[in-house]
């Protein structure tokens, strides 16, 4: 049960030059980010798909344009975080990442998307993207592309996956410090109680203050946690049993179990094979 170590973090711009207009609603910026490069906390008037070709990418973004709370998002290249205009969120490079930001115009928002969530990212998707960001200087063909992006944000399939967070200046320091750890060892498997000494609180307050602040029980909680951990494994070709045990199960049919209560599908429906024979 060990607390998180705190990584260097370098802070990067974001948006300059890349803002969407009615002209060109979908802008696309593409830039590698090396391990521990951090995006700080920001808002802006569009919305943005956060989408990495390869490696890993956390993204912690308010519940919706007036909250206070946070969700946390653990983003393999199967999926993109899609943030809403106006909504606050920061993001951090688990991985050294090929990371694709795609800016939209408030006006090409899908309809009733003004929350963050997690989608799937198509093959189409996929293709699209990098398609869009060389179209620059031939208007028809970006013009083309625009659409079928928006189109395919807009046909994605959710994933209701995220880790919900105290927020970082009124949340609980001590509910955010055990959180945390958990963020960065999902396979400690210590208890309420166990962690009550580490954070100095009583079980009994953490118990009030995930219920209060986040909404949902430590197990529910930690739960999300886990699925968060696991996924990008998964995607990345782990065998099942290795990434079990990496979130802290002793037996492959417990951690299946726990993934088809939660998600309806085995932890193999998950993995890169599984992708290429749906294909």
């Amino acid at each position: 049960m060990a607390l998180p170590r705190q990584p260097h973090r370098v802070p990067v711009g974001d948006t300059d030059g890349f803002e969407p207009t009615p002209s060109r609603p979908v802008r696309v910026r593409a830039r590698h980010l090396p391990i521990d490069t951090h995006f700080v906390p920001h808002r802006h008037l569009w919305a943005q798909l956060a989408y990495c070709a390869s490696g890993m990418l956390q993204v912690v973004a308010a519940r919706g344009l007036d909250a206070s709370d946070e969700v946390t998002y653990i983003v393999p290249p199967s999926r993109a975080v899609w943030i809403a205009p106006g909504v606050r969120h920061a993001a951090l490079a688990l991985e050294a990442a090929d990371f694709r930001t795609l800016y939209l115009h408030p006006d090409v928002s899908p309809p009733g998307w003004s929350t963050c969530r997690m989608i799937v990212v198509s093959d189409l998707l996929r293709e699209l993207i990098p398609a869009l960001d060389q179209a620059g200087g031939q208007p028809a063909r970006e013009q083309a592309l625009t659409l079928l992006v928006l189109d395919e944000i807009a046909r994605a399939d959710t994933q209701p996956l995220g880790v919900p967070m105290p927020h970082p200046e009124t949340g609980d320091k001590r509910l955010r410090t055990l959180c945390e750890a958990v963020l960065h060892e999902p396979g400690d498997r210590a208890t309420l109680a166990e962690w009550a000494g580490s954070v100095g609180a009583s079980e009994r307050t953490l118990a009030r203050l995930f219920r209060a602040e986040l909404g949902l029980s430590y197990p529910q909680w930690r739960q999300q946690a886990v699925l968060a951990h696991a996924l990008p494994l998964l995607a990345r070709g782990l065998p099942v049993g290795e990434v079990a045990r990496r979130c802290g199960y002793a037996s492959d049919s417990a951690f299946s179990a726990m993934f088809r209560t939660a998600l309806g599908q085995s932890p193999t429906h998950f993995g890169p094979r599984a992708r290429s024979t749906a294909d």
